[in-house]
């Protein structure tokens, strides 16, 4: 089965891959290798423009939606 999410929030559309991708990017800006990171849920909050992650069930960050 393919699956594709979208979030649609006042005139932006943002997909899944995307935000994994900048999340990914985080992390490897961090120094960590991609191979490290055995999870990652994002929590996204249109409202207040921000994605917010959790790397292997411990580690936090964030970005903005833009």
């Amino acid at each position: 089965m393919k699956s594709t999410l979208y979030v649609e929030y006042q005139e932006k559309q943002l997909d899944e891959k995307d935000l994994v991708a900048r999340a990914k990017k985080i992390w490897t800006n961090n120094g960590k290798k991609v191979s490290e990171l055995t999870s990652l849920q994002l929590y996204v909050k249109p409202e207040e423009n921000m994605a917010y992650c959790v790397f292997n069930d411990d580690i936090r960050d964030e970005f903005t939606l833009d």
